[in-house]
């Protein structure tokens, strides 16, 4: 029986590694990334979803990047979307997002990022799923929600609304938070793939880390590092 579910994922993950949306937020699927979760199946690593320890009710996470020294600062509101609140507190306060590359801009649409340039990090988080939360707010300018790669797969990459994106909340993007300061910050960030919605090789990007993007994208933006916050600014 457990043969016949692991098969099942198998077929789902070889159809997911097929599938290339450039017109939502997503995070790659590929063949490399498929039979890591094969194997993590196999071994029961990822047997079951694990949530992480409660955040505040309302805090806020500030991140000072490389684009300007108005920093960005971020309200998350643990009731829009409580589990991916959890993990973003738990990301931040875990210096996950200090040093990481800002991959995916796209004029108009959206601000990706959430891959650390820290590969010890990515192998402690990058790839540990949350289950989705019901939708309750709405993608609007300045809010921030998780990218996903289908049902039940946010981990760590989230991206900011450039514009009103609404029609992201009936596809299951939950908003946990807004951006309250420092949006012309975020949209100031440079473009390291213009002409291609998708953003850099996610990947490439996990695989070879800082060094790798800086070289092949010179001037792309980076978060310096981020903190939280449980007071209003």
């Amino acid at each position: 029986r457990r043969m016949k579910v692991v098969l099942h994922i198998i077929l789902l993950l070889f159809v997911l590694d097929t599938l290339e949306s450039k017109s939502v937020p997503h995070t790659r699927v590929t063949v490399l990334t498929m039979w890591g979760r094969v194997f993590s199946l196999l071994l029961g690593v990822q047997a079951s979803l694990q949530a992480d320890p409660p955040a505040p009710d309302v805090y806020q996470v500030v991140f000072d990047t490389d684009i300007a020294d108005t920093p960005v600062i971020i309200e998350v509101t643990r009731s829009l979307a409580p589990l991916g609140a959890d993990r973003f507190y738990a990301l931040v306060q875990d210096g996950f997002y200090n040093e990481s590359a800002l991959f995916r801009v796209v004029p108009g649409f959206v601000l990706q990022f959430g891959i650390s340039g820290n590969s010890d990090m990515n192998d402690k988080w990058l790839h540990k799923e949350i289950k989705d939360d019901p939708v309750k707010g709405t993608n609007i300018r300045g809010t921030i929600s998780f990218a996903t790669a289908g049902p039940d797969t946010r981990t760590t990459q989230v991206f900011i609304n450039y514009i009103d994106n609404s029609r992201l909340d009936s596809m299951g993007f939950a908003p946990f938070g807004k951006v309250t300061a420092g949006l012309d910050t975020a949209e100031a960030a440079f473009n390291p793939t213009p002409g291609d919605q998708g953003g850099v090789d996610q990947n490439m990007y996990e695989y070879l880390g800082n060094d790798w993007i800086r070289e092949e994208y010179p001037g792309i933006s980076f978060i310096l590092g981020g903190a939280v916050s449980e007071r209003q600014p």
